[in-house]
């Protein structure tokens, strides 16, 4: 995983995955989001960066949508379908 701080978009809307390592709930989330998006999100590993970890470390795995948080913890498949086509 690696830092990148302008995540990539899926029609209009930009999609990051913001994930730890040896983070079960991260693993998960990103099979939703790949099963979703396909490859075009941007994958955010916030390990080692201060200014990361500080903003998501208690709240990963977490997905943005045009750099808003829409999901923390857990992803489910629908409704990000469902924020995706609304944005």
């Amino acid at each position: 995983m690696s830092f990148s701080a302008a995540p990539k978009s899926l029609g209009k809307a930009r999609t990051a995955l913001f994930v730890a390592a040896r983070c079960h709930l991260c693993e998960r989330a990103l099979e939703v989001v790949r099963e979703v998006c396909g490859d075009d999100f941007e994958l955010v590993a916030i390990d080692g960066v201060p200014e990361l970890e500080a903003r998501y470390r208690e709240w990963i795995p977490v997905v943005e949508v045009d750099g808003t948080r829409a999901f923390s913890y857990f992803v489910p498949p629908e409704a990000l379908r469902r924020r995706l086509a609304d944005a």
